[in-house]
């Protein structure tokens, strides 16, 4: 018997189809994306908690300063991306507007974690209905509520939260430089030396 392959039978074609070995190919390739965006990371330390990212511009002509790679979504919030610049926009948009209302309707700023669960459900409801695509973005966001907090989402709509990351390009070997030196407790200036060090 002829053994066709995925791309034949159309199950990349759409984000709702599963392949017969139960996977969703558009999501994966949306992590392939990623894969291949400009590096990312964030460090927990003793005093907050720290971005960095690859701010690469390769034509001489781009005003450096409109290339914005980390954005704020409320006073104590932030967030960086690889992959998809556009839809990263719209997700940080969003971010901010959710946290615009929470302020607005309890008078008091959203937590970390209640932001990160409202972007990862819109990230998960682009997998299930069709006419949409995955997002090809996944996001780092750190805040401080009582304490700093990191966390990563990915295009399925799935969080993660961490002391220390990254994400894009050099994931796994910046990745293992933080595994090896990373450090409970550090000062703002040993992480950030670390982050810096590591990118």
């Amino acid at each position: 018997m002829q053994q066709i392959s995925h791309q034949a039978m159309g199950y990349d074609r759409s984000s709702i189809m599963f392949s017969p070995d139960g996977r969703l190919l558009q999501v994966e390739y949306t992590k392939e994306t990623i894969r291949h965006g400009t590096s990312a990371l964030g460090i927990i330390c003793k005093d907050g908690v720290i971005l960095v990212s690859d701010k690469r511009v390769n034509e001489k002509l781009i005003i450096s300063e409109s290339v914005e790679k980390i954005s704020e979504i409320d006073d104590h919030i932030a967030a960086t991306s690889t992959g998809l610049v556009m839809d990263a926009r719209v997700l940080i948009e969003r971010a901010q507007l959710i946290a615009q209302q929470h302020k607005m309707v309890y008078e008091t700023p959203t937590n970390v974690l209640s932001l990160v669960k409202e972007i990862c459900d819109i990230k998960q409801t682009h997998t299930q209905y069709g006419g949409a695509r995955p997002f090809g973005v996944s996001l780092l966001i750190a805040g401080i509520d009582d304490n700093p907090k990191l966390f990563v989402t990915d295009p399925a709509g799935i969080y993660f939260q961490y002391k220390a990351t990254a994400i894009g390009e050099s994931e796994m070997e910046i990745k293992t430089i933080l595994e090896d030196e990373y450090k409970e407790n550090m000062t703002f200036d040993q992480a950030l030396k670390l982050a810096l060090r590591s990118m």
